[in-house]
C-alpha cells in the first residue's frame, strides 16, 4: 500500500534526512571519547566530519543523482539508506584511523544517494509556490538529526562506550529503507509544473546550464560559503562544549540536543517560509533571507565564544547555529524553481557538490588544523580561537547573497527588455 497523501511521503523523507544527517554527524558527537581511545588529533578529526566524508560524498554525488534523473528515484534513495547505515555502524568496528576513514567513505558513498533524489521527489510534489516550505520541512531533518544524534550517541555512548553508540544510531536506517520501498510511490516528473511531461537531460546538458546561468552558480557559490561555518560549527560545537566548557555526555545529550532542535529547526523552518512568502514577489528575497541569516549569526557566535560557562555559551552559540544553518533552504528553493522537472535531482547534486566540498570539506578541517596550529600557544583556548575564525566566512557569505540579489534583478530586467 503506497502512501497517496504528499505530506506524508514528506514527513518519511525527512524522518529518512534525520537519520541521514544522524549518521553523518554522529562522529562529531563522539569525538572527544574517540580521540581518547584511538590517540587521535583535531586535524584527524577534521578530516573525518569533513574532508575524508565530503570527498567521496560529492564525487558520487554526481552520478547517483544523474541515475535518479533516470530511474525511480525512490528506490535509489532506498538503496543508499541500507548503504550510509550499515557503513555508520561499521565504524563502531574501527580499531585505528585508517579502518575509521574507510568507514566515513561508505558512509559518504552512501549518503550520495539521499538528498538529490529526495529534493527531486518533494520538487514533483509540491508547486512552487510551496516548495521552498516543503524543503524547508524536509531540511529539518538536519536539526532533527543533530538532536537526535547527539541525545541518543551522547546518552548510549556513556551509558556503553562509543563502539555500541554507533551500532545503535546506525542500523535502524535499514528499516527506514524497507519502507521507502513499501509506501513511498514514484512521483510524476514535472507533475506540480503545468504537466508538461520534458524529455530526460544528460547530466552534460544540465551542467551547462547550472554553471552558465549567472543566478543559479552564484546561489549555489554563496550556498557554498555559508556552508563553511555552518558545517565546522555542526562539527565542533559538542568538542568545544565538553573539551573547553567541561560539559559532560550526558549534559551533551540532554542540553545540546535540545538547544539544537529547537534554533537549526527554526532557523531552517523561517528561512523557507519567509523565502516563499517574499520569494513569490520578488525572487532576490531567496538571496535576501540567506544573507540576513548569515549577518545575524556574527554576534551571536561572537557573544557565545566569549561566555566562560556552558550554560551561557549554549544557547547563544545554538542562536549563531540557528542564523548559519538558514542559508540552505531558500538557495535550494531557488535553484529547483530554476530548472525543469527532468534536471532537477542532478542540479542538486551540483548545487550540494560545492556546498560540500566547499563546506563540508574546508569548514571542519580548518578549525581542527587551526586548533593544533595554536594549541603548543593556548592550550584547549585553541579551539575558540579557532571557531572564532568563522566570522570572516559568514560575512564573506552574505555578501556573495547580495551579488547574488543583483544577478537576480539583472536577469529579470533582462527577460522583461526581451519580452
Amino acid at each position: 500500500m503506497k502512501i497517496r497523501d504528499p505530506r506524508w511521503t514528506l514527513a518519511l523523507l525527512c524522518v529518512v534526512y534525520t537519520f541521514n544527517f544522524m549518521d553523518r554527524q554522529v562522529v562529531s558527537v563522539l569525538a572527544e571519547p574517540i580521540k581518547r581511545d584511538l590517540g587521535l588529533s583535531d586535524t584527524q578529526l577534521g578530516m573525518l566530519t569533513g574532508f575524508a566524508f565530503a570527498i567521496f560524498y560529492t564525487g558520487f554525488g554526481l552520478p547517483v543523482a544523474a541515475l535518479a534523473d533516470r530511474i525511480s528515484r525512490v528506490k535509489v534513495l532506498a538503496v543508499a539508506c541500507s548503504l550510509w547505515s550499515i557503513c555508520c555502524a561499521a565504524c563502531g568496528l574501527a580499531t585505528n584511523f585508517a579502518q575509521l576513514v574507510a568507514a566515513r567513505i561508505g558512509v559518504g558513498l552512501g549518503e550520495a544517494g539521499g538528498v538529490a533524489p529526495s529534493y527531486s521527489i518533494i520538487s514533483d510534489l509540491f508547486p512552487p509556490s510551496q516548495r521552498a516550505r516543503a524543503l524547508a520541512v524536509f531540511s529539518l531533518g538536519v536539526p532533527f538529526g543533530l538532536a537526535l544524534g547527539s541525545a541518543l550517541a551522547g546518552w548510549s555512548a556513556a551509558q556503553w562506550g562509543w563502539r555500541t553508540s554507533l551500532f545503535i544510531v546506525g542500523l535502524p536506517g535499514l528499516g527506514l529503507a524497507l519502507l521507502l520501498i513499501c509506501l513511498v510511490p514514484e512521483p510524476r516528473r514535472g507533475g506540480m509544473d503545468g504537466g508538461v511531461v520534458q524529455p530526460k537531460a544528460s547530466l552534460r546538458d544540465t551542467a551547462k546550464i547550472f554553471f552558465r546561468t549567472p543566478t543559479i552558480i552564484s546561489t549555489a557559490l554563496a550556498c557554498a560559503i555559508g556552508g563553511i561555518p555552518n558545517y565546522a560549527l555542526m562539527a565542533w560545537m559538542p568538542g568545544y562544549m565538553i573539551r573547553v566548557l567541561g560539559m559532560t555526555l550526558t549534559q551533551v545529550s540532554i542540553y545540546l540536543s535540545f538547544t539544537i532542535a529547537l534554533a537549526m529547526g527554526a532557523g531552517t523552518w523561517l528561512s523557507g517560509y519567509f523565502a516563499d512568502r517574499f520569494g513569490a514577489g520578488d525572487s532576490r528575497a531567496y538571496a535576501w533571507v540567506s544573507g540576513a541569516a548569515m549577518i545575524g549569526a556574527v554576534p551571536f557566535l561572537i557573544a557565545g565564544l566569549c561566555a566562560q560557562r556552558w550554560q551561557i555559551a549554549l544557547p547563544l552559540l545554538g542562536l549563531s547555529l540557528g542564523c548559519a544553518g538558514a542559508y540552505l533552504t531558500p538557495a535550494v528553493g531557488f535553484i529547483q524553481n530554476s530548472v525543469n522537472a527532468s534536471q532537477r535531482s542532478t542540479a542538486a547534486a551540483l548545487q550540494l557538490l560545492l556546498v560540500n566540498l566547499i563546506g563540508m570539506g574546508i569548514g571542519p578541517l580548518y578549525v581542527g588544523m587551526m586548533s593544533d596550529w595554536l594549541h603548543p600557544g593556548y592550550g584547549t583556548a585553541s579551539l575558540r580561537i579557532a571557531l572564532a575564525g568563522l566570522v570572516p566566512f559568514l560575512i564573506a557569505a552574505a555578501i556573495t547573497n547580495l551579488v547574488t540579489a543583483r544577478q537576480v534583478a539583472r536577469a529579470r530586467d533582462q527577460a522583461q527588455v526581451l519580452q
